[in-house]
């Protein structure tokens, strides 16, 4: 139970460390609000984003920028892992979006995305194609268990010939 776990832990930190880099790296955005990975498998990634001075609006709740911060990171840290196993570069991206805000969230936020048999998929197909395909992929923002937002964006897929 104990080595179980460890590994769980290490996988969050790991994945989180991940997730920041990338952000630092190439979109500063994701790095500023400060996103943590709680959970993750090939099903399901589990991002949470605080509620902090740098996330917060002026009416003391999450500013609507930093809830689809966590929406992009719930569904791209699925594709950017998922892709690894093939041991190939890809570009990944967002090729639309969309949202529905049901309350403000005060509190910190976690974006679940369940998609990862969508996002697999996805990925084997532009890898057979050869050419950018696209998915939409479901995310939602919960605080405490009840829904805050939903959102639906498209993920949008080239793998890098070699």
């Amino acid at each position: 139970m104990k080595a179980m776990l460890e590994t769980s832990l290490t996988k969050v930190i790991k994945n989180t460390v991940f997730l920041r880099t990338f952000g630092l790296l190439k979109i500063p955005m994701i790095f500023f609000v400060r996103p943590t990975v709680i959970e993750f498998t090939d099903q399901r990634a589990v991002v949470k984003v605080p509620l902090s001075y740098r996330t917060r609006n002026h009416l003391g709740s999450m500013y609507f920028g930093a809830l689809c911060t966590g929406a992009d990171c719930a569904g791209g840290i699925l594709a950017m892992k998922l892709i690894q196993p093939y041991g190939k570069r890809a570009s990944i991206i967002f090729k639309d979006f969309s949202a529905e805000f049901l309350k403000r969230p005060m509190k910190d936020v976690h974006f679940v995305c369940d998609e990862g048999s969508v996002v697999k998929a996805l990925i084997d197909k532009a890898v057979s194609s050869g050419e950018r395909e696209n998915a939409p992929v479901a995310v939602r923002a919960e605080v405490d268990g009840e829904v805050m937002a939903r959102f639906r964006l498209t993920i949008s897929v080239k793998v890098q010939r070699a």
